[in-house]
């Protein structure tokens, strides 16, 4: 159960999120979520948190809900610190969440249910609402029986059902097919534009830019590793916002430079070996997306507009900007005010031909602490062969659960210039025959 204590607090804000920090975990396998978050929510807006796939979107959405306490700072709802689940508050997950043993109508009244509502009462205001969400005439349904946008529909009926002050939504549309997450946007919109819903605010997660600007009155850019606030764009489009309008792609264009930043300084790039503390993430990207994204800006005369490059390559953005950041760290390309330029070396690359790609691939790689500590480890190695779970092990200590797909990246990497593999049967690094006759 919640707990509200008087707190006092700057303005009318109807949620305050101060020095918020969330962690998992102990000592050096301490994992950071997200750091010194502050955010405001005012009464009538609509606002979109965005950013790549580990920036701690999620997690925040789950600490202001209550489903998740922070570790460090605090949260105030109309002014009054908030412990526990806020009960002026609900939330939508991607996956839909439903009962599937329960009708349409069931799944509607079950929060109603659980808060003491007479049944006569809940089945009526549950009729309301699906009639409203565009689901009368299925409140017998089960949830197999829907397509995925009905299911989401029903979700947001529960949501509803409560009447929340704070509506929270975590990538509602995500999990849908292009065509049925575009239907669902609109009759979002519809429905709190025309305040036929009594929610006082909107906050929702997204990883979709044009999403968010399509939708929101603000949208606020997190940056990871660990989350935090990069910037709060206000969005002051009127609605219907078009796509194609200028005014929508300049701003679209601006929050992607706001998302991809700008290329670091080597150094920062590159970090140190693992052990550290300071060691870098190799971003989660294949040799074969990276060497298509090259070839593409290269086919464009070597400079690209990132909102563009998406669309092109009809990629999201969370599958983008890793190979994106793979590109800088292999030196073949910069980015700068949302647009990526090939280096000489990036040219270099995508002109030339496959043996001479795995040439210069090695040499990039190398260079890479991650990738060179395990390569000079297996050097030392008598037989050249070490056992997975030792470089597992040494990379928990910087990379906490993501130690494992770190591996696996610097393997994929590693295989691609021939400087070492990973053998499945045995489940061990060894050098590559070349490499180790060297």
């Amino acid at each position: 159960m919640a707990t509200l204590m008087t707190q006092t607090t700057n303005g009318n804000s109807l949620l305050e999120l101060q020095q918020v920090t969330r962690y998992y975990g102990k000592g050096a396998k301490r994992f950071m979520a997200v750091r010194g978050v502050d955010l405001r929510i005012q009464p009538g807006e609509f606002v979109c948190l965005l950013g790549p796939s580990g920036c701690g979107k999620s997690t925040l959405l789950r600490v202001i809900t209550g489903l998740n306490p922070t570790s460090e700072g605090q949260i105030l709802y109309k002014g009054q610190l908030v412990t526990g689940v806020n009960p002026h508050a609900t939330i939508v997950f991607q996956t839909f969440a439903l009962y599937p043993w329960l009708t349409v109508q069931q799944n509607v009244e079950v929060a109603l249910k659980a808060r003491g509502v007479p049944e006569a009462e809940r089945r009526k205001k549950a009729d309301q609402l699906l009639d409203k969400v565009g689901l009368d005439g299925f409140e017998g349904a089960y949830p197999r029986e829907l397509s995925g946008g009905m299911r989401q529909k029903c979700g947001f009926a529960r949501a509803m059902a409560v009447e929340p002050e704070l509506l929270c939504l975590d990538e509602p549309f995500s999990a849908l097919d292009v065509l049925s997450a575009e239907a669902l946007r609109g009759e979002l919109l519809e429905l709190w534009l025309s305040k036929s819903i009594p929610t006082q605010a909107i906050l929702m997660v997204t990883h979709n830019i044009e999403e968010a600007v399509l939708l929101a009155d603000r949208v606020v850019v997190m940056g990871k590793d660990p989350g935090h606030v990069i910037a709060d764009v206000p969005v002051t489009l009127h609605h219907p916002r078009q796509r194609k309008d200028t005014a929508f792609q300049a701003l679209v264009d601006k929050v992607y430079a706001l998302v991809a930043g700008r290329t670091a300084p080597e150094a920062v790039t590159l970090g140190a070996a693992p052990g550290s503390g300071q060691a870098a993430k190799l971003p989660a990207a294949t040799i074969n997306r990276l060497a298509g994204l090259v070839e593409k800006v290269n086919e464009e005369g070597g400079q690209h507009a990132l909102y563009r490059l998406t669309e092109d390559l009809r990629l999201e953005l969370d599958d983008v900007l890793p190979i994106v950041e793979a590109a800088e760290v292999m030196g073949f390309a910069t980015v700068d005010q949302g647009d990526i330029k090939l280096t000489g070396l990036g040219q270099a690359f995508a002109d030339a031909s496959i043996i001479a790609r795995k040439e210069i691939l090695a040499g990039r790689v190398l260079r890479l602490p991650t990738i060179r500590w395990i390569y000079e480890t297996l050097q030392k190695d008598d037989n050249q062969r070490i056992a997975e779970d030792y470089f597992i092990d040494q990379l928990q200590n910087d990379f906490g659960e993501y130690a494992r797909d770190q591996l696996d990246t610097a393997v994929d990497w590693a295989r691609y210039a021939e400087l070492f593999a990973y053998d499945e049967r045995s489940g061990e690094l060894f050098l590559d025959e070349d490499e180790s006759a060297k």
